[in-house]
């Protein structure tokens, strides 16, 4: 449901900005006298950052690999954490890291091109939260 903030070759960053006031209790009644279903998850008084990582196997086939990626995302998220606003992000791998270049399915190679990347993607979302902020 968020939108697109930040892209590269093989990431994309979304962002869906939550507000306790949007929220209703769940099993509350609506105006219409509808109850409203239950919640996944509540968002608290206090909105915090949170992260989630979407490898799917059509990008990564080896479950050995879409774990090596999905563990880069979160350690590099947590060092971009201060700057990224309170909001749900999700970074969603949409490209295929090729199998001839990086033949081992977890190698320091393969670890160093998705951190690098991941860093390029941060950056380029705190570029756009910056410029969104100064117009």
């Amino acid at each position: 449901a968020g939108g697109t903030v930040a892209r590269t070759a093989h990431f994309a960053l979304h962002r869906l900005v939550l507000n306790a006031d949007s929220v209703t209790e769940p099993g509350s009644v609506l105006p219409d006298g509808q109850h409203t279903p239950q919640a996944l998850f509540g968002v608290s008084a206090a909105p915090a950052v949170w992260m989630g990582a979407l490898v799917p196997k059509r990008w990564a086939k080896r479950a050995v690999t879409r774990n090596t990626i999905k563990r880069q995302i979160y350690n590099v998220s947590a060092g971009w954490e201060a700057s990224l606003p309170q909001a749900a992000h999700v970074v969603r791998l949409r490209a295929e890291f090729s199998r001839k270049v990086f033949v081992s399915a977890t190698s320091d190679a393969l670890k160093c091109a998705v951190r690098d990347e991941l860093h390029q993607l941060f950056s380029r979302a705190g570029q756009a939260a910056q410029e969104r902020v100064a117009a």
